[in-house]
């Protein structure tokens, strides 16, 4: 079902869930067949790691790059199981894996993160980011997941490991893989009070790419209004 969506692009797909949550693994499956990936995706299935999950999570990816390098994968899909898709256009999706066929230098490739700025490639669907953090949606090429797998824990989360680690990161254009509103284990609480306060981590995930992909505009927008306001309070003087 996956072919001709852009899925091909990737020889191993894994999401991650808990043995304690088969509803979020049925959701997931649920989204999966909708995002046309019905039948490419496995489950890993772990126990949540109740004295740090952190760890339990940096462990549960690691987990997924030794079976997919073991494989022989040279792409590697990585997701969470709260993860949703919002506007998956497959053009682009197909789009992006010839692009990074042939841009043998990359490292990561997100559905869906928060990044620190971003800057157009010559693609319209793929931008060079800054990668931050979330770690629900993402690829790795074969060069950089085997140097991931190979670092034990040392209390770094595993997206904190991707950002130390890599420096060629790109994400599609419009990003269209999303986590959900419920909490996670990678989340501290007053970090996920936070989040939740802001509308969640999908309208966070959206802000935060419009702002950095349309960075110029905002800081014009900004100044066109400081000029407007400036000329009005002149006017009154």
């Amino acid at each position: 079902m996956s072919q001709g969506l852009g899925w091909e692009f990737f020889d191993a797909i894994y999401c991650i869930t808990l043995d304690s949550r088969p509803d979020r693994k049925e959701a997931a499956r649920t989204q999966f067949a909708l995002a046309g990936l019905a039948g490419r995706v496995e489950f890993l299935v772990v126990t949540r790691d109740e004295e740090n999950p952190e760890r339990g999570i940096y462990g549960s990816h690691q987990r997924c790059l030794s079976l997919s390098l073991a494989a022989g994968a040279r792409h590697i899909l990585i997701f969470e199981d709260d993860v949703f898709f919002r506007g998956c256009n497959h053009e682009r999706l197909m789009a992006a894996g010839r692009f990074l066929r042939e841009t043998t230098t990359w490292d990561a490739f997100f559905l869906g993160c928060l990044t620190s700025g971003s800057r157009p490639t010559g693609l319209d669907g793929v931008v060079r980011v800054r990668y931050r953090c979330l770690c629900h949606a993402y690829a790795l090429n074969r060069p950089f997941a085997e140097r991931l797998a190979q670092e034990p824990w040392q209390g770094i989360p595993i997206d904190g490991l991707i950002r130390a680690m890599g420096r060629d990161f790109f994400a599609l254009r419009p990003m269209c893989a999303f986590q959900g509103l419920i909490s996670s284990d990678n989340k501290t609480v007053w970090l996920d009070w936070l989040r939740t306060l802001f509308g969640g981590l999908p309208m966070i995930q959206r802000g935060n790419e419009l702002y950095h992909n349309n960075k110029k505009i905002f800081i014009l927008l900004h100044l066109a209004a400081a000029v407007a306001i400036g000329l009005f309070l002149f006017a009154r003087l």
